[in-house]
């Protein structure tokens, strides 16, 4: 009995430390995939007048590394473009209102997302994302009938559904 502790407790140590290194090689690979594409687009873009999809690519590596200033000017150039399909057209308006509301500029934000809604009008997750700037303005009653809207879409959105939910708590007079 006394042998078979040390035993167990290498054998988990050593899938403790086996599960931690694929996880840390898969961020690095994911990192490097990333880092490399973001430096492949700058320089390209840096020389030559971009593609939609190439400004659109950029500005969301900047999104996700939370440079909103940078992401902003890549979106807006993607729109500028003139190979931009209208359809994905929605597509840049509602990640360019993220980073406005990541700013919290929410006012521009809203505009953004109804931008999108203009062209994609079943669009749902500019729908809720809709929703978060009206609630983060302390408009609950559009972002309640925004989120409706979401839901008369996607009756199973769980975003909507929750903070639907939530909202209509807060609108209920308590008795």
């Amino acid at each position: 009995m006394n042998t078979d502790f040390p035993i167990v407790y290498l054998s988990l140590l050593v899938v403790i430390l086996s599960l931690a290194s694929i996880f840390l090689i898969r961020q690095i690979i994911k990192t490097r995939k990333i880092e490399n594409a973001l430096g492949r687009l700058q320089k390209k873009l840096a020389k030559e007048k971009g593609t939609s999809q190439e400004y659109f690519e950029l500005g969301s590596i900047f999104l996700n590394k939370r440079v909103y200033s940078q992401a902003i000017t890549q979106f807006q150039k993607s729109l500028k473009c003139d190979d931009l399909p209208e359809a994905e057209s929605a597509l840049v308006y509602n990640a360019l209102g993220y980073a406005y509301f990541a700013q919290e500029q929410y006012d521009v934000a809203i505009r953004q997302y109804k931008e999108a809604l203009k062209v994609d009008p079943n669009y749902v997750t500019a729908y809720n994302n809709l929703g978060h700037a009206y609630e983060r303005k302390q408009l609950t009653s559009q972002a309640l009938e925004t989120y409706e809207q979401a839901l008369a879409i996607e009756p199973d959105n769980s975003t909507a559904k929750r903070r639907a939910e939530s909202l209509r708590k807060r609108l209920v007079p308590s008795t």
